[in-house]
């Protein structure tokens, strides 16, 4: 039988557990900035309750008051298994417009609180936690400038506000349910639907039930049955909403059905170039791609966008059995071939005589549609053009005839990024087609990525290891 508590060892313990779970965030979903955040947090709440405890004042049945709880859902959903390029998380951000004039509220915040910044089946979202009991949510506080209704509005507010940050929705997470009187002012001022997204993790945190110093902790695990989430469409506004004093917008006209990918992975995959590629859905013709509903489908999680990387990885001679080959072509040789690019070119080599790439491409790719802009078509022709041999040439051009090709389309908010060093122009064009497309991007450029998401956005990539051209 479980050891009884008391609630503010409860609550330590609930901590302890917390940091662990931060802990194992898978790195790839989340960037390291975003996991210290969470875990100042967390260590912060573990401190506030470690010197209650300590404290002779301090009453073990009196109420806490902490924000475990709210943590944990952000966890839970950070969990998910559609949640991806996460870039933000638990920070303000400004109600700024384009006019520099900050909406009118009662509260005269010049913030909005986000909890989540991330991509959610492709689509960038921002996510809003509430971990409240569902009896004591306020609607609307006029007085005192508070209240849920408030807090939506500043949100909305934002997110139309936010060039480069800027969601195709909000996701309200309501973790501990939400009263059937608030969801209906939720869906009358806002038009927001319940969005799904119990099928793509477990309902409980299982990663939250521990054995500590021999007792087991029957109070960690958190059941989220009576959780509700309602997504409030950003891409679709296009007027002031009903609210005057706000320059918040309409929102939802229809519901997110959630996905529910398949997390085992297939060790089949192919292991030759050709049978990868035959793999892919077989392109469609440019006037397909143009109809409205075609792009729908193809956006419901079929479609990759590649950068030019990703096709340089797939027909490269190393991929393509050529690794051990060349590590027995003689030093003097390699080195008058590649010159400073040898180590790089010998560790692409080691790391494929070690793990194939093929097998891991075709566990992404497999089934699905390839895209590419016109700028990586350009580009990819160029490098084959130049660096690619006999063999590599006749992959690159079987490989684009399974390819569709699109315009080079990069969404607002990329572009409305700064063009550095870091941020080439001609990456923001790549990747911001992609995001425009709400599909992920292939990439080894993760100088990029990782450059895109120190400004804060969330970006939608899968990485690959990288290979080059050894004109085989």
């Amino acid at each position: 039988m479980a050891q009884k508590t008391n609630p503010l060892e409860d609550a330590k313990r609930r901590c302890v557990c917390l940091v662990d779970a931060i802990e194992r965030l898978p790195p790839p979903s989340i960037t390291d900035s975003c996991k210290r955040t969470l875990l100042k947090l967390a260590e912060s709440e573990l401190s506030f309750l470690s010197r209650r405890a300590s404290s002779s004042s301090s009453c073990s049945d009196s109420p806490l008051s902490v924000n475990i709880g709210h943590l944990e859902a952000v966890v839970h959903i950070l969990r998910h298994l559609s949640v991806a390029g996460v870039s933000r998380v638990c920070k303000p951000i400004p109600l700024l417009p384009a006019s520099g004039k900050v909406p009118r509220t009662d509260s005269g915040s010049k913030f909005a609180h986000v909890d989540i910044v991330c991509t959610l089946k492709g689509n960038p979202v921002w996510v809003v936690v509430s971990d409240r009991n569902p009896n004591y949510v306020i609607w609307h506080n006029g007085h005192k400038g508070k209240g849920l209704r408030l807090r939506i509005q500043q949100v909305v507010a934002a997110a139309q506000f936010s060039p480069t940050l800027k969601p195709s929705s909000i996701i309200l997470f309501f973790s501990r349910g939400v009263t059937d009187s608030i969801l209906k002012k939720i869906v009358d001022d806002f038009w927001a639907v319940k969005y799904k997204m119990e099928a793509d993790f477990p309902l409980s945190i299982v990663a939250f039930l521990e054995e500590m110093e021999g007792e087991w902790i029957n109070i960690v695990a958190r059941s989220y049955q009576e959780s509700v989430a309602l997504e409030i469409k950003v891409d679709n506004f296009e007027k002031p909403a009903r609210d005057p004093e706000w320059g918040a917008g309409e929102s939802i006209l229809g519901a997110a059905e959630a996905e529910n990918p398949d997390g085992n992975v297939n060790l089949n995959y192919p292991t030759t170039f050709d049978t990868l590629i035959s793999g892919l859905s077989p392109p469609m013709k440019g006037k397909d791609m143009a109809s409205a509903k075609t792009r729908e489908v193809l956006c419901g999680g079929d479609l990759i966008n590649f950068d030019t990387t990703a096709l340089i990885a797939l027909v490269s001679d190393i991929s393509n059995g050529g690794a051990e080959e060349l590590l027995n072509v003689a030093e003097s040789e390699l080195r008058q071939q590649f010159k400073g690019n040898l180590p790089f070119v010998i560790a692409q080599a080691n790391s494929e005589l070690r793990k194939p790439i093929l097998p891991d491409l075709g566990a992404i790719i497999w089934g699905k549609n390839g895209m590419i802009c016109e700028s990586v078509l350009s580009e990819f022709k160029e490098l084959v053009a130049m660096y690619g041999g006999t063999k590599e040439k006749r992959r690159a051009d079987q490989m684009l005839k399974w390819l569709i090709v699109v315009s080079d389309n990069p969404s607002d908010r990329m572009i409305g990024l700064p063009t550095t060093r870091k941020l080439a122009e001609k990456n923001k064009v790549i990747f911001g087609t992609g995001d425009y497309w709400h599909v992920p991007s292939l990439t080894a450029n993760m100088a990029f990525v990782r450059a895109v998401s120190q400004t804060g956005m969330s970006l939608h990539t899968i990485e690959h290891r990288p290979r080059a051209l050894i004109g085989n």
